[in-house]
This record gives structure tokens, C-alpha cells and sequence, in this order.
């Protein structure tokens, strides 16, 4: 099974859209994802008319040399604009806000990388067609090969309707792929504060053989310790995962998109293969906001021998979601692949999961 290659290139990539805009372009939302938007413009020859926030969240303040208006403002100000959103939520009363805003508006959501400032370019995307046809004729489920396709179609167009399509609960991947036991060895890369430790335990009625967890950042591993201690056979690394043991430039911004970086506080970086030093994992989890590439490979001999149960982001970098899966497939051949996309605009929570 194959992309229709002829269907992906008749589509119109966002960039050229918004250059050609026959209406004001306006970006929606302030902080970081405003300023990687604004160097993309600028390297693109795009040109802003304005930012505006939520009425909500809305400040007499200015950002990026515009005043930043209220929603209602720039309603009352543009009869009508394209919103181009710089910011990602998973929270659904603000995705059915901006759900409601593309039926008045337009609102694309470009596809910018959240690990560095690289951005989706749909002519480099094409010329390695060949590689995006292997990832895909390796997924497992025709749901995989939808998500698959509506993520082409959304990193290309940033139209929201080819996301909305492609949308499911993480509950349907436990249950149905995953079947977590009471016998998991898991290894939580990237384990933030905790939180995915918690949804592990509560697929698996909160039994478990062991559990070890990786996190850089210093405040998130303090918050991690403090929420999990009371578990026992529980193991906490103050450690980057990452291919090799090593020590890194780490920004800590005690948030989830903490990353290693050219700056900031050094930290320790271990490879999973390193630290299991031969033990067993059974399953594995990598969300470690870009360096997943490299986590991968520091656990190719667990994976190799073991074979464990896999989660990864592929949305940490614009094409991850078909060199991650091309990447653990020359590691280990042989798994089974599910794609999936969680409710996330823009495309910040795809995730692939693997089973023998």
C-alpha cells in the first residue's frame, strides 16, 4: 500500500497561502511559538498585519513591534483575516474556541518544529517520498495509515479539518495495543512530574514488577520524586536519555518542552542501555521534547534483546513521524506499528506506538 503521490502534491502548502493572502493575515497567541512563527515569516517573505490573543487573555501590551489586540478587536478592526495560531492546547473548551474561530475565519497551524526552529517544508518532504512510502507500508492497522495521511495532508495544508479527522482517546491505545500487565518493567523517559507513571499505573490496576524514571530538568525531577516516592521497586534518574553517557546543555523551563540546548544548566545524560546494563525492560516510553532520536539509540541493545513494548513521540521535529518509526525498524525489524493522534492542536501529541 502506498501515498498517493499526485494528492499530496496538488495541495496547496500553507506558506505559499499565507504569502499569497488575498486578506490580512493576522497570528493568534503571543510568547515563544509567535517569535519561531515571526523568523519563518520573515525567511519566507510573509507579512503579519497584527496579533491578537483570546478576549480572555487579551493585555494592553505589545509583542514582536504589534500592539496586541483582543479577539473582538481584530473582529472589529478586519472584516475578515486568516488566523494563524502560535500556540498548541490540548484543553478542549479552547480547541472548540478556535474550532469556532475557523468557521468564521480561516485558521491554519504551520507545522513548526518544537525542538528547535526548523519548520515543515513540503517540497523537502517530497523530494524523500521514498522514505515517508517505506515508514508508511510499515504501519499495522488501516487507523495508522489515516492518521498517517491526515498528518501529511495537515503538515502540508496547516488546515485543522485534516486533524479533527484523524483524532483518538489514549485509552483506546492501552487497551487495545498495548495491554499493559501487572509484569511491566517501564522505563518513563521523559517523565516530566509524573504523570504518565500515574496513566501507566492506572491501566494496569496499579501493579507493576518495576519502574524506573528519566527526567533532566531539576524542579520537574524534585515534583516526579515527590508525587511517586510512596511506590515501591521505583527508581528515579536525574538524567537526560540520550545515546551515550555524557553531559549536556540543558534548558530548564520546568515545563514539558524543557530540552537539550547550546545553553543553560549541565546536566547528566545517560543511554537506557547503559543504565540497565543488560537488565530487561518490557516497556519503554520516549517523550523527550526532540532528542528522541538519540534516546532510541541509547537503548537499541534493550530493544534488540529484549524486544519491549514501545511509546515515542513523533512530533517532537516536523518529520519524525516517518524517520522515527524508519529509525526503529533498522534497530530491531519485526514490531507491529500504530499510529495515533490525541486531541492536540496543532499536531503536538502523535504518537507511535510498537508490539511484537
Amino acid at each position: 500500500m502506498s501515498l498517493d503521490k499526485s494528492t499530496l502534491e496538488a495541495l496547496e502548502d500553507v506558506y505559499s497561502k499565507l504569502k499569497a493572502a488575498d486578506k490580512p493575515v493576522l497570528v493568534y497567541g503571543t510568547g515563544n511559538g509567535c517569535e519561531k512563527l515571526f523568523c519563518v515569516f520573515e525567511r519566507l517573505g510573509i507579512k503579519p498585519q497584527g496579533i491578537f490573543t483570546s478576549n480572555a487573555f487579551a493585555r494592553k501590551r505589545e509583542f514582536c513591534g504589534f500592539k496586541v489586540m483582543s479577539l473582538d478587536e481584530a473582529e472589529r478592526r478586519f472584516d475578515d483575516f486568516y488566523a494563524v495560531l502560535a500556540f498548541g492546547t490540548s484543553l478542549p473548551e479552547v480547541m472548540q474556541g478556535i474550532d469556532e474561530l475557523d468557521k468564521r475565519h480561516k485558521v491554519f497551524a504551520p507545522e513548526l518544529s518544537v525542538a528547535d526552529d526548523s519548520y515543515f517544508d513540503k517540497y523537502e518532504f517530497l523530494d524523500d517520498l521514498d522514505n515517508v512510502q517505506r515508514a508508511y507500508s510499515l504501519l499495522s492497522d488501516d487507523r495508522s495509515r489515516e492518521v498517517f495521511e491526515g498528518l501529511c495532508c495537515f503538515k502540508i495544508t496547516g488546515e485543522l479539518k485534516y486533524l479533527r479527522k484523524i483524532f483518538s482517546e489514549p485509552s483506546e491505545v492501552f487497551e487495545d495495543v498495548l495491554k499493559l500487565s501487572e509484569k511491566e518493567i517501564y522505563c518513563d523517559l521523559g517523565a516530566y512530574k509524573g504523570d504518565t507513571v500515574c496513566e501507566f499505573l492506572s491501566h494496569t490496576g496499579g501493579r507493576f514488577k518495576e519502574i524506573c524514571c528519566f527526567e533532566p530538568d531539576m524542579r520537574n525531577f524534585r515534583a516526579c520524586v515527590k508525587n511517586l516516592i510512596h511506590l515501591d521497586r521505583i527508581t528515579f534518574v536525574n538524567s537526560a536519555a540520550w545515546d551515550s553517557d555524557t553531559k549536556l546543555f540543558f534548558a530548564n523551563n520546568s515545563g514539558r518542552q524543557s530540552a537539550v540546548s547550546d545553553y543553560g544548566r549541565l546536566t547528566s545524560a545517560r543511554s537506557l542501555d547503559s543504565f540497565l546494563n543488560g537488565r530487561e525492560a518490557t516497556y519503554i516510553k520516549y517523550d523527550v521534547e526532540g532528542a528522541d532520536r538519540q534516546a532510541l539509540i541509547g537503548s537499541r541493545d534493550t530493544i534488540r534483546k529484549y524486544r519491549p513494548k514501545i511509546c515515542t513521540a513523533v512530533y517532537h521535529r516536523p518529520y519524525d513521524f516517518y524517520q522515527l518509526p524508519l529509525l526503529i525498524n533498522d534497530i530491531c525489524g519485526g514490531y507491529r506499528y500504530y499510529l495515533r493522534q490525541f486531541p492536540y492542536y496543532p499536531s503536538w501529541e502523535s504518537n507511535l506506538f510498537l508490539v511484537k
